[in-house]
């Protein structure tokens, strides 16, 4: 079970890296737009977060205490996930999505590593 811990935690991290990286390739372009490491990314990301939830929980929580962490990582990464989707076929970006997302990938990452996770 530790296996399948650290892989699905791997699989989390690199689908963040691929959305964090996909948003700043773009950094210096005057047009921004959703492009496939965005969109395989935030999605990677977000299955392997709730696989990843349930090998934590059945493990380690298996009483169902609450983790008010996991929720707020859950909603912004389907608020990213949905802008993201919702984008994918247009030619452009508005540069306040385009920071908008940015910055919610950095608050999802945030919640993650500083959120006191109490264990």
């Amino acid at each position: 079970m530790t296996f399948l811990l650290h892989l699905f935690l791997l699989i989390h991290l690199l689908g963040y890296g691929a959305l964090f990286g996909g948003l700043l390739v773009q950094v210096k372009e005057p047009v921004k737009k959703v492009n496939g490491a965005m969109r395989d990314g935030i999605g990677t990301a977000v299955v392997a977060g709730l696989v990843l939830t349930g090998i934590v929980e059945g493990k380690y929580h298996p009483g169902g205490e609450f983790h008010g962490w996991l929720s707020v990582k859950l909603i912004v990464g389907l608020v990213i996930l949905g802008l993201v989707m919702a984008n994918l076929r247009k030619p452009s970006i508005p540069q306040g999505l385009y920071f908008g997302l940015i910055g919610l990938t950095v608050i999802n990452l945030g919640v993650a590593t500083l959120w006191h996770q109490g264990g």
